[in-house]
């Protein structure tokens, strides 16, 4: 099974954009980023709209809701255990979901 190149590949650049302007944080080879809602509804509202980003471009990251308003969110490539343009496409996604 051949792997998209979206999850091979990783344009050192774009994801330069994302880590620390952006907020998030590389860990090893994955990124991480929190986010604070108002409240638990919120940050559950917030986690349906990442679970449908990630459907759409079939690419899931770990999501935890810690302290009944925080979501972390932590992304990697399952596949290759490593970091790709998908992991930085993805994270675009999510931020755009939590400014909804």
């Amino acid at each position: 099974m051949s792997l998209p190149d979206l999850e091979t590949h990783l344009d050192a650049a774009a994801l330069a954009e994302l880590v620390p302007d952006g907020g998030w944080a590389r860990e090893g080879e994955t990124i991480t980023k929190s986010f604070r809602c108002k409240g638990w509804k919120d940050a559950i509202a917030f986690v349906g709209r990442i679970a449908k980003a990630a459907d759409e471009v079939n690419h899931h990251p770990d999501i935890h809701v810690e302290g009944y308003r925080n979501v972390r969110i932590v992304t990697t490539t399952h596949a290759t255990k490593r970091l790709s343009d998908a992991d930085v496409a993805l994270a675009r996604l999510i931020d755009a979901a939590f400014e909804v």
